[in-house]
């Protein structure tokens, strides 16, 4: 069964969150602060990660930070919690890395739902060696690699994902609402913001002129298109 890494320095939520998970079947461990958390990543690699934004020492954003820097905790799903309401830190968030959010106080049913659309859509990498090449980029799916210019350039998890859905039909215009499906899982809560989010990271990454892409187009009050 998949282990769960709480994050969070509220002993109530830790206990209530242990309670409801373990009830599911799945292994729990717990950590009160940025730095414990990291620490038991690196010893144990959970299969995903709760946590807190607000905590003492490093916080949450900080320790998303982190582990996005190390290639092999790219794809570990995040989710974060928080009990701020305000745009910019679920925006933070998503552009370090996390996979999703949810704000304090939750249902424990709808964090269960999240979870296990985080954990279900977890893929291995195909074998093979599946390349895809559009221009001055190149994409290699079986090694998780891509190269704009011959620089290889590093992606988060969604990112890659998202950037090869693009990919594979160049001249597609995607809806914000088929990428959340396809990307995120049908049962995704969260709402479209999160593409934008992803999109605009993407762009920093892989184009020349971020604030004038060539590559991934926007059309406005529809969605994304890979130009062909």
């Amino acid at each position: 069964m998949a282990v769960i890494l709480v994050v969070d320095d509220e002993e109530p939520i830790q206990e209530l969150l242990r309670f409801n998970l373990e009830k599911e079947g799945y292994r729990v461990r717990l950590a009160s602060d940025g730095l414990e958390a990291l620490a038991l990543i690196e010893k144990e690699s959970p299969d995903l990660v709760l946590l807190d934004l607000m905590l003492p020492g490093i916080d949450g954003l900080e320790v998303c930070h982190r582990l996005r820097m190390q290639t092999k905790f790219q794809e570990l799903p995040v989710i974060m919690l928080t009990a701020k309401g305000e745009e910019i830190d679920k925006v933070l968030g998503l552009e370090l890395g996390a996979d999703d959010y949810i704000t304090k106080p939750f249902s424990p049913r709808e964090l269960l739902a999240r979870i296990k659309a985080r954990l279900r859509r977890i893929k291995s990498v195909p074998e093979g060696t599946e390349e895809i090449r559009r221009g001055d980029l190149r994409l290699n799916s079986s090694r998780f690699q891509v190269f704009v210019r011959d620089e290889e350039i590093e992606l988060t998890h969604k990112e890659f994902e998202l950037l090869r859905a693009l990919l594979m039909h160049p001249g597609r215009v995607y809806s914000r609402d088929e990428l959340l499906e396809q990307i995120w899982g049908y049962d995704f809560m969260g709402d479209t913001r999160t593409v934008d989010v992803h999109i605009r990271h993407l762009r920093q990454k892989i184009e020349k002129d971020p604030s004038n892409p060539d590559m991934i187009e926007t059309l406005r009050g529809v969605g994304y298109r890979f130009r062909g």
